[in-house]
């Protein structure tokens, strides 16, 4: 080869593949597992490759004969002048908009099942404000958030627990604030007792 020759670029399927890539493909057959799709032998062999793959040709054919998850809606929530919440059980979308309004919103992901490996949020306080609950485990990047008047509050800590979503957050504070949060000790005592229900 010579001196001014560019080595040839890599092809899609050659590039490198990151843990939370891999992670999602073991947390995919594991689902798959669960509903019946795979038996335990066969889920074995393949979480051991997802778990040694090196490229996305490696990954790519672990979950090509299952069904793909088709993905929720992007969701706009407004607090208006009442308020608004999405807490409980409920689909989470990969892209969310939220303005505070005049009544606040609160968004709660402590009970949601999510496999997304990131989810995009774009809050905006407004004179209301905004307060995003995630489990333990789950982490948010928020170098994108403007504090506004109302400023913003990042109370979440940096651990991951392999398999669980990054929270990436933009807009701003508003006049009344942003907060994004795990569940505090009264939130912990409520989810335990609906736990041991």
């Amino acid at each position: 080869m010579g001196e001014n020759q560019q080595p040839a670029p890599l092809r899609p399927h050659q590039l490198r593949v990151s843990h939370d890539e891999r992670e999602a493909v073991v947390e995919r057959l594991n689902t798959a597992a669960a509903e019946g799709r795979i038996d335990f032998s066969e889920l074995e062999a393949r979480l051991d490759r997802a778990l040694n793959a090196k490229t996305y040709a490696d990954l790519a054919p672990l979950t090509a004969d299952l069904p793909q998850e088709v993905p929720a809606e992007p969701l706009v929530i407004k607090g208006g002048m009442n308020g608004a919440a999405r807490t409980g059980r409920w689909r989470v979308p990969a892209q969310i908009t939220v303005y505070g309004g005049m009544g606040s919103v609160k968004l709660d992901f402590t009970r949601t099942e999510c496999r997304l490996p990131e989810i995009a949020i774009e809050a905006h306080g407004q004179m209301g404000g905004v307060t995003i609950i995630i489990p333990d485990g789950w982490v948010a990047d928020t170098s994108e958030m403007d504090q506004g008047i109302g400023g913003f509050k990042d109370k979440t800590t940096p651990e991951r627990l392999p398999g669980s979503p990054r929270i990436r957050l933009a807009g701003d504070g508003g006049a009344a604030g942003v907060v994004i949060r795990h569940p505090n000790s009264w939130e912990r005592r409520v989810q335990r007792r609906n736990q041991e229900r």
